[in-house]
């Protein structure tokens, strides 16, 4: 298990969830590029397939992808 830190993982977002198709113990806020721990991890887009450090740059995120026409 110690080969996993350090190392980003790939993950599969679901509503609500996430599934883990490879082991790491972070991942990559997408809009800031700042890493989130795993056990950090509480805002993701299911439809962009995203991570996000924060609720502030999630809800912009939205924002920004629906004033793009990806959101109704």
């Amino acid at each position: 298990m110690l080969d996993r830190f350090g190392r980003p993982a790939s993950l599969h977002y679901e509503s609500g969830s996430y599934r883990i198709l490879s082991p790491g113990d972070h991942v990559l806020c997408a809009v800031t590029q700042q890493r989130i721990p795993l056990a950090g991890l509480r805002y993701w887009s299911h439809e962009l397939q995203e991570a996000y450090f924060n609720a502030d740059i999630a809800s912009a995120r939205y924002a920004e992808m629906r004033a793009k026409g990806m959101f109704p």
